[in-house]
């Protein structure tokens, strides 16, 4: 009985991943899905099919994409600290709350929020605060250790 209810408050219980990936596609287009997430299946060969093989391989990109889908394209409230640590299909909305209107999404937005991710970053790091988010690599230190 519980599982039934947990399946009711859960909007991606029975929604396929290339019904979801179709719905936004259709909505934002390649460009928007590449500048929001960053994943380059979105800009190299941008079709649904070659999308869609690279998501159902890569747990950490179709995770991200259903965020998106839950919380810019169904525009759901953000989810508890609880909740935001289980995956995106397995989390549960808390009953009384819909799914909205998709959230209207523009290039200029993304310069702004790459603006303010950058500037975390250099909060966090001050020596890399004349750097861009795109040119800091996270696995810089990791390659240097690997080569000695």
């Amino acid at each position: 009985m519980n599982n039934e209810i947990n399946f009711q408050n859960n909007p991606l219980h029975g929604v396929s991943l290339k019904s979801l990936l179709t719905e936004i596609i259709n909505h934002y287009g390649f460009e928007i899905l590449y500048a929001y997430l960053n994943i380059n299946c979105f800009k190299t060969n941008p079709n649904i099919d070659s999308s869609l093989k690279f998501l159902k391989k890569t747990d950490w990109a179709r995770e991200k994409v259903e965020v998106f889908y839950l919380y810019e394209f169904k525009n759901l409230p953000r989810a508890s600290s609880e909740q935001f640590s289980l995956p995106p299909r397995e989390r549960i909305i808390p009953e009384g709350q819909t799914p909205g209107e998709p959230k209207a999404l523009s290039l200029e937005d993304v310069e702004r929020l790459r603006e303010k991710r950058a500037s975390k970053i250099a909060a966090r790091n001050p020596r890399d605060r004349h750097r861009s988010v795109e040119s800091i690599d996270p696995w810089a230190n990791y390659k240097s250790k690997s080569k000695r």
